[in-house]
C-alpha cells in the first residue's frame, strides 16, 4: 500500500490526492502483542484532496492546522509516502483491502468516464465497486470482535456495497457520492446523513465519531472516519 524511505522532506511529491492523517499498520507479530494486553481501540482518518504541504507541521504557512500538527508532534510524522492512485476510489479501496488497484480492477473513480480525443491510450475496463469477496481490514477486526463504525466518503459503489456490506457494523454518511452537494445544506437524501440546515458535514461526523468512541471505549473498537473535506465543493 505504501512505499517507505528514508528520503528528506524535499523530496515528498508536489501534490497528493490522497493525505492520510493516521493509521493503524499492522504486521505479523501485532496478533501476539494484542493478545497480551488489551486490544488497543484503531481510529483511522482520511482527509479528501488534502495536499501533504496543506497542514502546518508539513511546512504550510497559509493554512492554521493546530490540532493536527499537536497529532504529528506526540505520533510518528512520515516525510515520505505515496497514495496507491492519484484518484480517489481506487485509493480508498486500496487501504480497505491491502491491495494494488490494478489488482482489483479499480483504477480510476468511480463511475469513470469514457474514453476522450486528446488521450494517448484506451482507458481500462474498471469493476464499478469494490467486490464483496475481497476481504476489509474491517472485516478482520470484526473477526477478533472489535466493533466496526463507517463515518463519511466511501465512494466505492452502489447501496450492495455500502459499508455495512463489507464489515462495518455501523455506517453513516458513506454511499456512492464522491462529494456532497453542499457542505450546509440538508445531505439526507443523496449522503444518506440527516444533517439539520446549517449544520457543517465535516462537524457532524466528527462528533458522531465521537459518540461512538466514547460510547465503545470499553470494549475494542475501529473508527474509518474519511471527511469529504477538503474535496469541492
Amino acid at each position: 500500500m505504501a512505499v517507505m524511505s528514508i528520503n528528506p522532506l524535499k523530496y515528498f511529491p508536489k501534490s497528493c490526492v490522497q493525505y492520510l492523517v493516521m493509521a493503524a499498520v499492522w504486521w505479523p507479530g501485532a496478533a501476539t502483542i494484542a493478545a497480551a494486553a488489551r486490544k488497543p481501540n484503531i481510529i483511522f482518518i482520511l482527509a479528501d484532496d488534502l495536499g501533504w504541504r496543506d497542514l502546518s507541521c508539513y511546512g504550510s504557512t497559509f493554512y492554521e492546522t493546530p490540532h493536527l500538527d499537536q497529532l504529528a508532534a506526540q505520533g510518528i510524522r512520515f516525510t515520505d509516502a505515496y497514495a496507491a492512485c492519484s484518484v480517489c476510489s481506487p485509493t480508498r479501496a486500496s487501504i480497505l483491502t491491502g491491495k494494488y488497484p490494478a489488482r482489483l480492477h479499480l483504477t480510476d473513480w468511480l463511475p469513470g468516464r469514457p474514453d476522450r480525443p486528446d488521450q494517448k491510450l484506451k482507458r481500462p475496463l474498471i469493476v464499478d465497486h469494490l467486490p464483496l469477496e475481497e476481504l476489509t481490514v474491517a472485516e478482520v477486526l470484526k473477526g477478533a470482535d472489535y466493533q466496526t463504525a463507517f463515518f463519511g466518503k466511501w465512494h466505492l459503489g452502489g447501496e450492495k456495497f455500502f459499508p455495512e456490506h463489507q464489515g462495518f457494523d455501523s455506517n453513516l454518511g458513506g454511499c456512492e457520492k464522491g462529494q456532497p452537494p453542499s457542505y450546509f445544506i440538508p445531505l439526507n437524501r443523496p449522503m444518506r446523513l440527516d444533517v439539520p440546515i446549517g449544520e457543517y458535514l465535516t462537524d457532524r461526523l466528527t462528533d458522531e465519531a465521537l459518540k461512538f468512541i466514547e460510547k465503545e471505549k470499553d470494549r475494542p473498537c475501529f473508527v474509518y472516519l474519511a471527511h469529504y473535506a477538503v474535496h469541492n465543493p
